[in-house]
């Protein structure tokens, strides 16, 4: 296996960040379970938006994590790949809307 920064093996050590600090690991553990029961949004549904996010801020482990909890929670491949092309669609559309900056300032310049 070639090395890497992140090590599969480190996700299961998660819970060990309360070793340093284990009153602000209860209240994030006891946040992040709330956060992730069925609510308005479905666990279902949460467990997308969190691979969707993953994708986003490119955490290997979340990703790792969500594929795992989205299909052991009966999301389908079809829906995860769509969920990865939603992300794909806002960070290009979020590149492409900041070119207005990079347009004002070569008109300002050109002035």
């Amino acid at each position: 296996m070639e090395k890497s920064y992140y090590n599969p093996e480190d996700l299961k050590k998660f819970p060990k960040i309360a070793d340093f600090q284990p009153q602000l690991a209860k209240k994030f553990f006891d946040y992040y379970g709330d956060v992730f029961q069925d609510g308005a949004l479905s666990a279902k549904e949460k467990s997308l938006i969190a691979l969707a996010v993953a994708h986003a801020i490119q955490c290997p482990y979340c990703i790792d994590a969500y594929t795992t909890d989205s299909l052991e929670k009966g999301v389908s491949e079809e829906e995860m790949m769509e969920a990865v092309h939603v992300t794909a669609a806002i960070r290009g559309g979020a590149s492409l809307v900041h070119s207005v900056q990079m347009m004002n300032k070569v008109k300002e310049l050109s002035m």
